[in-house]
């Protein structure tokens, strides 16, 4: 199609677009336009679930946490017009008294968690950030296997704020999750596969 100014218009991505998307790319709807990347690398899937194995047990089932979450990887939200998967989401019983059986998920979370990870850093930086400040999302985690570092932000009259930046061994004890605490450190392969050796005598 064709604009009277002569550019050529670009037909807005629908979740038809998302649906037919390969099966090894992860599809989403940002502003019209439609994103498709690469399945998470080992890397990346690691730390994913690294954070639900520490969050999951005390927050959706009261395992050692007070429970009362919903926690959920690779949900698939749709809000307002915009189709995103963030690598971890969870919502508080009191926002999303009942789980959905649905294809999708149309409240916002209470809380985000991005892996960030070549393909995708840039989208969950930037459009992504904003598409969730502006859902009201109260809480946004960033963590960067790369780095090895976790973000964490909470918003505040449509700000993020930065509550703290942690690397390292750090113990994670942070909003909305300061109930339990983890050493960051976890999330990483190497230091696991340390650890465990030297658990069998087989470390140096």
């Amino acid at each position: 199609m064709v604009a009277r100014s002569g550019r050529k218009e670009t037909r807005r991505a629908t979740y038809q677009d998302v649906l037919d998307a390969p099966p090894h790319k992860v599809a989403e709807v940002i502003a019209g336009s439609l994103h498709a990347h690469p399945r998470p690398a080992s890397r990346h899937a690691w730390a994913s679930s690294g954070i639900g194995a520490k969050i999951s047990p005390p927050f959706n089932y009261g395992d050692g946490g007070p429970g009362g979450w919903w926690i959920v990887f690779e949900p698939e939200l749709h809000l307002a017009e915009d189709i995103v998967v963030p690598d971890l989401a969870g919502w508080r019983r009191e926002t999303m008294p009942e789980y959905p059986d649905a294809a999708y998920f149309t409240i916002a979370p209470d809380w985000v968690c991005e892996v960030l990870s070549p393909s995708t850093r840039r989208l969950d930086l930037s459009e992504k950030r904003a598409l969730y400040a502006r859902e009201g999302v109260r809480h946004l985690w960033f963590v960067d296997p790369d780095a090895r570092t976790l973000e964490a932000f909470e918003l505040r009259d449509g700000q993020w704020v930065l509550l703290g930046t942690l690397a390292g061994d750090a113990p994670v004890s942070l909003p909305p999750f300061d109930a339990i605490t983890f050493p960051l450190d976890a999330l990483w392969p190497e230091v696991i596969t340390k650890a465990e050796m030297a658990d069998n005598g087989d470390g140096s």
